[in-house]
């Protein structure tokens, strides 16, 4: 993995299935178009852990919003499939699996009865989180497993990353084959700066859910371990999957910004270098960060006056927005 001065991007990791669905009660929006809610943790970040976006190399950024508007939330995912499935699903009394000691066969797929308590730690997991656990758990660790998932959940929303890390291990350990569990660990490891385990997590993440939601997250992680082909290939496949709005925008704040890092300017203004201003409305944080990186090649490209229009317009929905002073010397030298 790469050091941690190592240049990198901390994106927001929007789409996080289980604190976007503890603020909203219900799950994320699947396949394409997404959809928008009232949650705070996806408008702007988490509140410890807030937004960045695709800044120079060697200046990972994190900022808190200032501004008073009211906040928004956005569910979003790629070309979607049943969560968890497979052989563990293709019945609805569950499966069977041999245990650690080779003979014992212990059963998964119990199926969630909601008017048994949960752990406490789990209270706030949504339904659908729940029962996808238990569908490929064996029986005796479903409470276990759900007490350790909502521990590392509450962790992560809470910007304590390194104890959401430890207890999506401990989730892991106990339920390796649920996709909401691999998710958070990926998220949680991506914040720490634990490259591989972040993209090995992400990865086997999409496997199971069949969500493109996290690519964007992949692409920084292979950008910050110099993978540059890997970091093409996982772009072009993510054109061809597709994903929700705020994801597509994600994915080409890293892109771009991987170009830029390769002086490939007029291959990064293909990709944001057309975005308007006026045209997103009241702007969502991803908007905030395709104008910075546009900015940027503006910039870069030795256009002043469009590097300010983008820049000003930043500085008006967000003053606080991480790379305004950095944006702000790099156009006083056009």
């Amino acid at each position: 993995a790469a050091p941690m001065g190592r240049p990198y991007l901390f994106l927001q990791c929007k789409g996080l299935i289980v604190s976007e669905s503890r603020d909203r009660g219900r799950k994320p929006g699947s396949g394409k178009g997404g959809s928008r809610g009232k949650s705070q943790a996806n408008r702007g970040g988490s509140r410890r852990g807030g937004p960045s976006h695709g800044g120079s190399k060697g200046q990972p950024s994190r900022s808190k919003s200032t501004k008073g508007r009211s906040s928004k939330g956005r569910s979003t995912g790629g070309q979607s499939t049943k969560r968890g499935s497979g052989k563990s699903e293709r019945s609805g009394g569950g499966s069977t699996r041999r245990g650690q000691s080779g003979s014992k066969r212990e059963t998964a797929g119990a199926h969630y009865n909601p008017k048994k308590k949960l752990p406490l730690e789990a209270e706030g997991l949504p339904r659908y989180v729940v029962e996808s656990l238990m569908r490929v758990t064996p029986a005796k660790r479903h409470h276990a497993a759900l007490a350790a998932l909502g521990a590392a959940a509450a962790a992560f929303s809470e910007g304590q990353f390194h104890q959401a890390v430890k207890k999506a291990e401990h989730a892991k350990n106990l339920s390796s084959r649920d996709a909401t569990i691999r998710e958070v660990l990926g998220l949680a490891s991506y914040r720490v700066g634990d490259w591989s385990t972040a993209l090995r997590e992400l990865r086997t993440y999409r496997r199971l859910s069949g969500e493109t939601t996290h690519m964007p997250v992949e692409m920084d992680v292979l950008r910050a371990l110099d993978r540059d082909e890997d970091v093409t290939d996982v772009w072009n496949e993510f054109r061809k999957l597709g994903g929700g709005p705020a994801v597509k925008k994600e994915a080409r704040v890293v892109y771009a910004s991987f170009l830029i890092d390769h002086d490939r300017l007029d291959e990064a203004n293909e990709i944001v270098g057309k975005v308007r201003i006026g045209a997103a409305g009241d702007p969502w944080p991803e908007d905030l960060r395709l104008w910075y990186v546009a900015a940027r090649v503006a910039a870069l490209q030795g256009n002043r006056r469009r590097a300010r229009e983008l820049g000003d317009a930043i500085l008006l929905e967000d003053p606080s927005f991480p790379g305004l002073d950095e944006l702000d010397r790099l156009i006083d030298t056009i």
